[in-house]
């Protein structure tokens, strides 16, 4: 974090302290901060120790297309590629890499729900382990990833034609293939390993629609949902997005987490893929990283620290003493509390 001087000039002066943005009078680095909401949470660089918005910001910083040309040499000779991590020297990050990685020894519980999964056939062409409501829970994550078919006169409109749900411990949790509300046109084999059997007799859309969706809610309703002390599960997966707007569901941005794209066989597997984004969510959510103090963090959600002080105080204190004040507004990068 830059050290505030007090001979330093007045565009020095005015600098953020937190992403380095210059100003050329003090009550604009002020409003600055208000609205940035810049705090000890965000992502940090650790050659300029610039802060990001959020980690995919910190990756494009780093790494690129265009990314800072004295950190991202540094990061090329001892950065971890996977954590974004900068370590001391190359022998640090080779020691580092042994045990950052994004896979772990599966379990029995996950080989089994795999041989399970892994068994879907037409003439039994669903897995379901439980998908129950069970709001005396609090929040679960669970990863849901999606193949879609081609629809249209040029098979080009996304369909959704299988479906995966698994738990932190990669079980399986639903496994199914869902009949499209639309005729098939394209069924891309070469990637979705679908055939036209296996959506002869597959689950509806809309029934798949509504079991999931109360399901994910669990027991609370869309509109009540909120990002902190409820009981609907929080989601992880790729394109999460699109999967669920292919699915017809509506689920808060707020519950929803990392969105990856993960390499592998030639058909696509959507069990693999939940398996991926849970485990990098996992990972990240594991990071080390700066609290703010007492259990809740002194401060309600989505209020700025700086908000408790008058212009003046504000413009009296240093670019580094706002940022300390400063709070997030957004759920910590580790995506699960302040």
């Amino acid at each position: 974090m830059e050290t505030y001087r007090a001979d330093s000039s007045e565009t020095l002066r005015n600098k953020c302290a937190a992403c380095f943005r210059q100003y050329n009078k003090l009550e604009h680095l002020v409003e600055h901060m208000k609205s940035s909401h810049h705090s000890i949470h965000e992502p940090k660089c650790g050659v300029c120790d610039k802060h990001c918005r959020s980690f995919e910001s910190l990756r494009e910083h780093l790494i690129g297309p265009l990314p800072k040309v004295e950190c991202a040499k540094v990061f090329s000779q001892r950065g971890c590629s996977l954590c974004l991590i900068i370590f001391d020297s190359p022998n640090s990050l080779r020691i580092h890499r042994a045990s950052c990685q994004y896979s772990r020894t599966p379990g029995l519980a996950s080989k089994m729900s795999n041989m399970s999964m892994c068994s879907i056939t037409p003439e039994n062409n669903m897995h379901v382990k439980d998908l129950r409501v069970d709001g005396r829970r609090g929040p679960q994550v669970v990863a849901l990833a999606c193949k879609m078919v081609g629809g249209g006169s040029d098979g080009s409109v996304d369909l959704c034609a299988r479906l995966c749900i698994v738990d932190e411990d990669e079980n399986v949790i639903f496994h199914t293939y869902i009949k499209p509300h639309a005729p098939v046109t394209n069924y891309r084999y070469e990637t979705t390993g679908i055939r036209p059997e296996h959506l002869r007799d597959a689950m509806l859309l809309k029934q798949a629609q509504r079991k999931i969706q109360d399901f994910l809610c669990n027991g609370e309703p869309l509109w009540k949902i909120r990002s902190r002390g409820g009981k609907a599960r929080i989601l992880v997966g790729h394109g999460l997005v699109h999967d669920l707007d292919r699915l017809g569901i509506e689920y808060p941005s707020i519950l929803i987490r990392y969105e990856i794209q993960t390499a592998g066989s030639t058909i696509q597997d959507p069990y693999e893929d939940c398996v991926a984004a849970m485990r990098l969510y996992l990972r990240m959510r594991s990071q080390a990283h700066p609290s703010y103090p007492g259990s809740d963090g002194g401060m309600q959600h989505g209020r700025n620290g700086l908000s408790g002080w008058n212009q003046k105080e504000l413009e009296r204190m240093t670019p580094a003493t706002m940022l300390e004040n400063s709070t997030s507004d957004y759920y910590c990068w580790c995506l699960d509390s302040y």
